[in-house]
């Protein structure tokens, strides 16, 4: 959270493409390829290897599916008959960015949440016959197909698509989710070089592309490989045989469990003022501690520092008289509302990101708005002016669609702008610190609420509120969030590898547009062919339960008096944690020395912390013994065994995929 004024692109070295030919046509076949897997694997069987965290193949922080892509294909260079291809190391990046980009939406969190999410009215409302006096006439038609058969044969399957009810429902949700889309890539074009140049963030995600692939003979003549150092190796060996072998225990009862976690150490008492301490809880996640490891030691400590303050007010709290919970399941506005106090801190973190960069959104929308520009925009990935513009017709789309279905313009306004105020914080979250698996405290429904209540919401606003879920639900990011991080990252990799920022984002936008495409058309053949009832994915994780009970949301919303009027006390907990952010903010500001991150104020008020503390304080401790006493050039040496320890990880996942295309999902 420090200031600074961005570099200006003129004193930068000349930029390569990158974007050729065959880059564009591998990261076609690697994209076509991922589209397979995740269809059968993460959808179909729903088979993936959930003891070490990795839910996903094409989204994810870090992803499997571009990372472990953009290894095998530098690998494949290497062979003797292959080595006269020789691709750059700027074609392999670029193949790596585009998957990046356009991998994610092939995830569960994303395409599926999206079509299941509205026809699941229709089909749960059958058993539930107070939805359609409630809620049900306010679900725009367009939102997805009503008819009976159309219904039914989605969730029971072994029926023909019926495309003719489907285009207008698709080319509606393509659309809002292109407007996002679009909205946050022009919003990360210009923040991109404050953020770089400005304030130099670290990037941990992209620092695995840029350390994993290198130049054969350091000028990008003779093509790319991998590290040759010992150090990258031996993390890769390590994190794959113990990821290998704690998958393998739990998939084979009979071997001897090698468990890497989440487990409970000692369970939770649930009497007396230790009740607010919850479970004892282990984690060792190899990707997450290597992650941890690169970040800054601050950052790190004050993640896992304030989690034990967050233990003491529950403990307090309980102690107070209030009833014993496990402090992940305290979702209340009742003392000390953790996620609250988390929801207010993201805000002032967003806020003092957009404070800091003043100086240069300042300059770019004065260049942006002269006749004829100076060419201060020549190295960025979008013309100033585009970008403000995209930004704004993104954000009117999104306004006109809400508006289109119900809503009225100022909360239209107010939804898309959070929504956009998410996005951004999650990219910006990803690029200082990695955490872009952290979960948001509190989600954008709940926001909304809190200083209005129902009775200030029509019910097709509620309706709506909850039909995009989808899109700003952050799920350890497996959820649309993610493509923004990505875009971000995408624009870092190509300022650190020189490749052309225009090119790339005209091709990364191509590659969005091509698995949003195909993506949908392939999810809607197989539901239909499988029934969404047959599918792994409707039974398995987190995406299974939400995909047809948010009708009971709104029914909650309507019929629940408790949430008819603002609530204070959520307010109050929402302006303490944003107290909180500004305090530690100043104090960083002021005192170099000072060791609390605002980043993990927020972190330690999310979903999750109650078991990644643990990695988060062993990838501490490594690093803070390390600099201790083999100071930065051994801390330097050791950066390639962390890239080794998250890849070893990443390949474990995409084996387990493998065996599961190869047997089926039956293992």
């Amino acid at each position: 959270m420090t200031g600074g004024h961005p570099a200006q692109a003129s004193v930068q070295p000349a930029r390569g493409s990158g974007v050729t030919g065959r880059a564009l046509l591998i990261a076609a076949g690697a994209l076509a390829a991922i589209m397979a897997a995740a269809l059968w694997v993460e959808v179909v069987w729903a088979r993936l290897d959930w003891t070490t965290g990795h839910e996903s193949l094409g989204a994810g922080c870090p992803p499997i599916a571009p990372v472990v892509a953009l290894f095998l294909i530098t690998a494949l260079m290497a062979a003797p008959g292959l080595r006269r291809i020789a691709l750059s190391r700027r074609e392999l990046l670029v193949v790596y960015c585009l998957l990046l980009v356009s991998a994610p939406l092939l995830s569960h969190g994303v395409l599926v949440w999206m079509i299941v999410k509205s026809i699941a009215y229709y089909y749960t409302a059958r058993a539930q016959p107070i939805w359609e006096t409630l809620f049900l006439a306010h679900v725009p038609a367009w939102f997805a197909p009503t008819e009976f058969a159309a219904v039914e044969g989605f969730f029971e399957g072994r029926a023909p698509v019926p495309w003719s009810l489907w285009w207008t429902p698709l080319a509606a949700w393509a659309g809002f989710m292109i407007a996002l889309f679009g909205a946050t890539l022009c919003l990360m074009s210009l923040l991109q070089r404050q953020w770089i140049t400005g304030e130099r963030l670290t990037f941990p995600i992209a620092q695995i592309p840029l350390e994993m692939v290198r130049d054969a003979d350091g000028h990008g003549r003779a093509g790319a490989r991998l590290p040759r150092g010992w150090a990258f190796w031996l993390g890769l060996l390590v994190s794959l045989s113990i990821t290998f072998l704690s998958s393998l225990s739990e998939r084979v009862p009979a071997l001897p469990r090698f468990p890497v976690g989440p487990g409970v150490i000692v369970p939770w008492q649930p009497t007396g003022p230790l009740a607010g301490l919850g479970d004892l809880s282990f984690l060792v996640w190899p990707w997450m501690i290597a992650i941890t490891y690169l970040i800054p030691k601050e950052l790190s400590f004050s993640c896992w520092f304030f989690w034990l303050v967050r233990l003491a007010l529950h403990v307090a709290a309980v102690t107070a008289g209030a009833t014993p919970q496990r402090p992940e399941d305290w979702w209340s506005t009742a003392f000390p509302a953790p996620y609250y106090q988390g929801g207010g801190a993201l805000l002032a973190l967003l806020g003092w990101s957009l404070w800091v960069a003043r100086p240069h959104l300042g300059h770019a929308a004065r260049a942006a708005l002269r006749p004829r520009g100076r060419g201060e925009d020549a190295g960025e990935p979008i013309p100033y002016r585009w970008a403000f513009l995209g930004f704004a017709g993104g954000c009117a789309f999104m306004v006109y669609f809400l508006w289109a279905a119900g809503c009225r313009i100022v909360f239209a306004a107010a939804l898309v702008a959070l929504i956009i105020a998410y996005f951004a914080t999650w990219a910006r979250l990803r690029a200082e610190t990695g955490l872009g698996f952290l979960c948001f405290p509190i989600q954008i429904q709940d926001l909304m609420l809190v200083p209005f209540g129902v009775r200030a919401l029509r019910v097709s606003e509620l309706v709506s509120l909850i039909s995009t879920r989808w899109a700003y639900t952050p799920g350890f990011g497996y959820s649309y969030e993610v493509t923004t991080g990505a875009a971000l990252e995408t624009f870092k990799i190509a300022d650190s590898a020189r490749i052309d920022p225009r090119r790339l984002t005209l091709a990364a936008v191509g590659a969005f547009l091509l698995a949003l495409a195909a993506g949908s058309l392939s999810l809607l053949a197989a539901t239909y062919h499988y029934g969404w009832f047959g599918m792994g994915v409707s039974r398995i994780g987190w995406i299974g339960p939400q995909s047809i009970g948010d009708g009971g949301r709104i029914v909650n919303f309507l019929t629940n008096p408790a949430l008819a009027n603002p609530d204070l006390h959520g307010l109050a907990a929402l302006g303490a944690g944003a107290a909180v952010v500004v305090v530690l903010g100043m104090m960083r500001l002021r005192f170099w020395w000072w060791p609390f991150h605002p980043v993990g104020y927020l972190a330690a008020n999310t979903w999750g912390m109650q078991v990644f503390y643990m990695p988060f304080f062993i990838g501490w401790l490594a690093k803070t013994l390390v600099v201790r006493y083999g100071g930065l050039r051994l801390y330097r040496a050791t950066v390639p065994l962390a890239i080794g320890l998250v890849l070893g990880d990443l390949l474990n996942g995409a084996l387990w995929a493998l065996v599961g295309l190869l047997t089926a999902g039956r293992f």
